[in-house]
């Protein structure tokens, strides 16, 4: 039994990376997409605002489909379709072809976010105790990756097909492989089994308005991330009066810190429980917006970028984990944690869409230092919420652990 878990948890942490890779890729080199297809600039942000409406529709259709198939399954073929979209953006020549691409990367990266997390929750219930946040650690080492390979792509001047290849040749058996020893939870059940045992639907009694706190907490940590990803540059460079080599270098920082904070989160929540870990965490991410928005030149800007990346690295993970527990909690049959995640998933693609255009307006509007307190206050109201993450009965640490063996699904390998 427990070699089922290890290798589960293995698999689901490569599934994790791989996405990482694809989707640093594809985000990366959106200008040379955009020149490879001759896209203007008034109609690239259709084509970026389609990706996570797509997406968002695609976590709304796995809330459905995992009603009758495992995630197990879902997330086995919602993966290497990824991939394969990824490889039809760089191969293509004409613009009907990139919308295609990117309308099928957008739906099947929506299945795929929600599987893998309803996975990662399921088998952190399984395990007793907190291992969310390393799954989404190995999400930023793929990110790093994938960056990385995108600036190799981009200072070699390969074609977007020639970068992306190899990394669709490499990571797409591989995943197919690693997915034999996905693991489900809550019983892992067909939909027929679940009506056997009554349960109406997955997750039929698990509301909306019971995951409000956990689906505004989820929309202001990616309003806050997109806020980073997309501004940190043009604040240093502009604001700030750094050379713009240097303003590449905050968006760098914040991923590894993102990853540090991760890779040592699930130990915070062990040891503190969920609740204190997120309370800090948005501790931190407020003060950061707030070092941003009143630094007096580029290296103290850099510092709160990097308190940025240490404060939202935990929010996401263990907000997926709370929806599941509550779920759990509140309506105990077959499928409600995997229902209540693919609901919250909608909400990262609503923080993505909202933090860019709303940092953009305010910054035109009023000043960029002004746009960055926005963001601030949106993390703080976290603190407010984080009793929603409440570490009863699952603190995961401090000698309230539970048996290894418990709820554990049945492998996928005989799908």
């Amino acid at each position: 039994m427990t070699d089922v878990l290890r290798r589960g948890r293995a698999s689901l942490a490569f599934g994790f990376f791989a996405q990482g890779v694809a989707f640093a890729l594809l985000v990366t080199r959106i200008p040379a997409i955009q020149d490879r297809y001759g896209v203007s600039d008034a109609l690239l942000p259709v084509f970026l605002a389609a990706v996570p409406v797509l997406a968002g529709v695609g976590s709304v259709v796995s809330e459905r489909l995992v009603r009758r198939v495992r995630p197990s399954r879902l997330l086995r073929w919602s993966q290497p379709v990824v991939l394969l979209a990824l490889l039809g953006v760089g191969a293509g020549d004409r613009v009907a072809v990139l919308a295609v691409a990117l309308a099928v990367f957008g739906l099947s990266v929506g299945a795929l976010d929600a599987s893998m997390n309803m996975l990662g929750v399921s088998l952190q219930r399984a395990y007793g105790r907190s291992i969310m946040l390393g799954f989404h650690a190995t999400y930023s080492l793929g990110g790093i990756l994938g960056a990385s390979l995108a600036w190799a792509g981009a200072h070699w001047d390969l074609a977007l097909w020639v970068s992306y290849l190899p990394v669709v040749v490499v990571l797409l058996p591989a995943a197919l492989v690693g997915s034999r020893w996905y693991v489900d939870g809550d019983g892992g059940g067909t939909a027929e089994e679940t009506v056997e045992k009554g349960s109406g639907g997955a997750g039929a009694g698990v509301g909306f308005k019971v995951l409000l706190p956990l689906c505004l907490v989820m929309t202001f940590a990616y309003i806050g991330d997109s806020t980073v990803s997309n501004w940190s540059a043009k604040y240093l460079q502009d604001v700030l009066g750094s050379s713009e080599q240097l303003a590449t270098v905050p968006y760098n920082v914040y991923m590894v810190t993102t990853l540090v904070g991760r890779a040592l989160g699930d130990f915070g929540v062990r040891r503190f429980g969920a609740v204190a870990v997120v309370r800090c965490g948005a501790g931190v991410a407020a003060g950061g917006f707030a070092v941003v928005a009143s630094a007096p030149g580029a290296w103290v800007g850099m510092l709160g970028f990097t308190l940025l990346g240490l404060g939202l690295c935990v929010l996401v993970p263990q907000t997926f984990a709370a929806a599941g527990r509550l779920a759990a909690e509140r309506d105990g049959r077959p499928g409600a944690s995997d229902a209540a995640v693919a609901r919250l998933n909608v909400f990262n693609y609503v923080g993505f869409l909202i933090g860019s255009p709303l940092v953009g307006a305010l910054g035109d509007a009023w000043s960029y230092r002004g746009a960055m307190l926005v963001p601030m206050v949106l993390v703080l109201v976290t603190v407010v919420y984080a009793r929603s993450f409440g570490d009863q009965p699952d603190r995961y640490g401090g000698g309230h652990e539970r048996p290894r063996t418990a709820d554990v699904g049945r492998g996928s390998n005989g799908l």
